[in-house]
């Protein structure tokens, strides 16, 4: 599936979303004027915008995602591999692994999807 990018501010915007939809536009501006400081019409901006790119629908003021956060995070990462790691996975890793130190259970987590990818 090809996913539209979603830019960082409209991303907080789709946890908010994603979280409580369906639901009502006006109920979602007064979230996102909780949660992120942002006015009512920025908030129907951010619809329209998102509607626009196949990303959400509001049909009869009730909004809800036509992407989900999953199908969002994957696409963001095949983007970001392919930017800054040329699609290599194991630069990926490599990276990764010098940036932190990997907790036991982040280890075992990891061996365990390379030995299913394995089968």
């Amino acid at each position: 599936m090809n996913v539209p990018v979603i830019f960082d501010s409209e991303y907080r915007f789709c946890l908010i979303l994603w979280e409580v939809e369906p639901v009502k536009s006006a109920k979602l501006a007064e979230l996102c004027k909780e949660r992120l400081g942002w006015s009512r019409t920025t908030t129907y901006t951010v619809i329209k915008r998102l509607s626009d790119r196949g990303v959400v629908q509001n049909v009869n003021t009730i909004v809800s995602s036509l992407i989900s956060k999953e199908e969002a995070q994957i696409s963001e990462f095949e983007q970001m591999m392919e930017k800054k790691f040329e699609g290599s996975l194991p630069a990926f890793i490599a990276a990764f692994a010098k940036s932190r130190k990997l907790k036991k259970d982040e280890a075992d987590a990891l061996r365990r999807m390379i030995e299913s990818a394995e089968k």
